[in-house]
């Protein structure tokens, strides 16, 4: 198999401790190449505080679940040399990464590009600082994996489930979240079926976490951002799904 060809697995989470141990790497797990290139897509939670005055693969990549993913994969095989990319901004909606896609996407041809969008597409809109609907987040995400399809047609793309935490600010205004959060994450998956891309499905994770007994606020003080632990299980069942 080649290094593009990676194979999806649906999977919960259970990738910590205190959760159920589970295996998710695929069975045929593709043999990396060496200089494999991994694109990292979002808002805030995949920003992280990277540097983006001078961003370059394998450094200042923040301290979220990419520099979690790096960190573990670099340790993990060295000798690939993989070219792990963070271009998340603070922000950020899908008419946001659209307006940058062609030098922060394209130009940097990733073999695997994951994608985190979708929270502030509603938190914005609640604070009156966008007026997008559930129906623009659709159309536009899907054109925007359709332009990356056409442009990049051996790209992996993996499509990561927006989530929130019943903590903090979502807590306190629940009844403005839902339930037009929920079809934000309806859409994310819709599209990413409908693309044929990998799926991380983050709220299911952290939702089996709370279940689990970790308490949301361990997981994201303010319902969106997640603590140190939760980047670090993200990154966890990102690898596992994605299989690197």
């Amino acid at each position: 198999m080649q290094r593009r060809n990676f194979l999806a697995v649906s999977a919960a989470a259970g990738t910590l401790s205190w959760l159920q141990p589970q295996t998710l790497f695929a069975s045929n797990r593709t043999e990396i190449e060496k200089g494999l290139v991994v694109l990292f897509q979002g808002d805030s939670i995949t920003d992280a505080g990277r540097n983006k005055k001078e961003p370059v693969a394998n450094s200042g990549l923040g301290r979220g679940y990419p520099n979690h993913v790096a960190e573990a994969v670099h340790k993990a095989i060295p000798e690939k040399e993989v070219q792990i990319h963070n271009r998340g901004i603070s922000g950020n909606k899908v008419p946001d990464l659209d307006r940058r896609w062609r030098q922060d996407c394209l130009d940097l041809q990733p073999d695997i590009l994951s994608i985190l969008i979708g929270v502030n597409d509603i938190w914005h809109a609640l604070n009156g600082r966008y007026d997008g609907t559930a129906e623009d987040y659709r159309s536009g995400y899907a054109a925007l994996l359709d332009r990356t399809q056409k442009a990049l047609p051996k790209t992996q793309i993996v499509v990561c489930e927006p989530f929130v935490l019943m903590s903090g600010t979502v807590k306190q205004n629940k009844d403005k979240w839902f339930p037009e959060f929920d079809k934000r994450r309806e859409i994310a998956k819709a599209v990413a079926t409908e693309a044929k891309a990998t799926w991380v499905p983050f709220q299911t994770m952290f939702d089996d976490a709370v279940a689990a007994g970790t308490s949301a606020e361990a997981l994201a003080r303010d319902g969106v951002h997640p603590s140190q632990e939760g980047h670090a299980l993200m990154a966890k069942t990102w690898r596992e799904i994605v299989g690197i």
